[in-house]
């Protein structure tokens, strides 16, 4: 039998006798009495499905259901969806990858193909096609995104640099130059703006060392000043929103504090999860302390790298990178790094004792 089928609304119905599918509940069924005649694993395509605004597909592997959702791209340039899809699937099964990872890998470039191609203007028809060569015709080349980015995470606050009389720039400048591999711009208490110049100005800094900059919560700000991605919490807009707003190529983390969130995450296309509060913190209020158990648990259970989050310090990061868990790949830091008088001293010392960590582990 095969490995997997994936029929679209229309041909899950045809081999179902006709039966109606207008729902996702519809698809679950669908899924499950397709997979039930004898393939291993079922992916049922949603993208016409009246009763929702989403593209939703449904996974079904003879156990669980997985649901891929992505907004509905409007282009009359569909021709070749299906063939694309499947052809993704067989192309990174035959790298090696297991089948839910190919399917959520082919459904992502799916998207990604047809938001590129939606405005091409070829032929007559009422249907065009697809143009598979963004990668090739894309001006803009970013560096993938790297894991091992997540090791020093730095997160500004603007009260502490109100506190301390640095603005965003010089903050984040004293961070890199301390050793900082990545850079999230948290300002709550900053204008529109006043936060979008001050991420452009962020942005031209971290592109001359080659750190990423990550917005929080702000699609827009993100959006308009080209930063490299966002990190979005369980309130903010669902990652599947934010990646078809901004793209394949842009970083999207989540903050996740169960193996639920981790899971839901990476089903919704996230690059990476950031789980806390490990300890207790004063810069964020109403934040539950999961604790170091609570944070291998859900490292052991995402699929994506993980980054540490909540009241680690120069005194507790040693502890938190000698969990054990090989996806666990840093610290993110606040008040450690930005809540003291000298950020690239405090920087620089936070990392020599990360680096002294992974020499324990290993």
């Amino acid at each position: 039998m095969a490995d997997i089928v994936t029929p679209n609304l229309k041909e899950a119905s045809a081999l179902l006798g006709g039966v109606p599918l207008e729902t996702i509940a519809d698809m679950r069924s669908a899924a499950k009495a397709i997979h039930d005649i004898g393939p291993r694993n079922v992916l049922v395509k949603g993208g016409d499905l009246p009763a929702s605004l989403d593209a939703v597909d449904v996974f079904y592997d003879g156990n669980d259901f997985y649901e891929f959702r992505s907004s509905r791209i409007m282009t009359p340039n569909t021709h070749g969806t299906g063939c694309t899809l499947a052809s993704t699937v067989a192309a990174e099964l035959a790298k090696g990858s297991q089948m839910l990872s190919a399917v959520k890998v082919a459904k992502r470039y799916v998207e990604a193909v047809l938001s590129y191609s939606k405005n091409i203007a070829i032929g007559g028809g009422c249907q065009g096609p697809m143009d598979h060569l963004l990668k090739l015709k894309s001006n803009v080349e970013r560096r993938p995104f790297d894991p091992c980015d997540l090791f020093l995470y730095a997160v500004t606050d603007s009260r502490m640099n109100k506190k301390w009389g640095r603005s965003i720039v010089d903050a984040v400048k004293a961070a890199i130059e301390g050793g900082a591999s990545i850079i999230q711009l948290r300002e709550k208490e900053v204008d529109t703006g006043d936060f979008l110049e001050a991420a452009k100005a962020c942005l031209k800094i971290c592109r001359v060392h080659g750190v990423p900059l990550l917005i929080n919560d702000r699609i827009d700000v993100a959006l308009a000043s080209d930063a490299d991605g966002v990190h979005i919490g369980q309130s903010d807009m669902p990652a599947h929103v934010a990646r078809a707003l901004l793209g394949p190529d842009k970083i999207i983390g989540v903050s996740c504090k169960t193996p639920e969130h981790a899971q839901q995450a990476w089903v919704d296309g996230a690059d990476y999860i950031g789980s806390g509060g490990v300890y207790p913190t004063n810069t964020k209020e109403n934040n539950k302390t999961i604790g170091l158990d609570g944070l291998k648990t859900v490292c052991v259970s995402s699929k994506l790298p993980v980054v540490a989050i909540g009241g680690i310090g120069m005194s507790n990061a040693q502890a938190v990178m000698r969990l054990g868990v090989p996806n666990l790949k840093g610290v993110a830091v606040v008040s450690a790094l930005f809540d003291r008088e000298c950020v690239t001293t405090e920087t620089r010392k936070l990392l020599e004792v990360l680096k002294e960590s992974t020499k324990i582990a290993n």
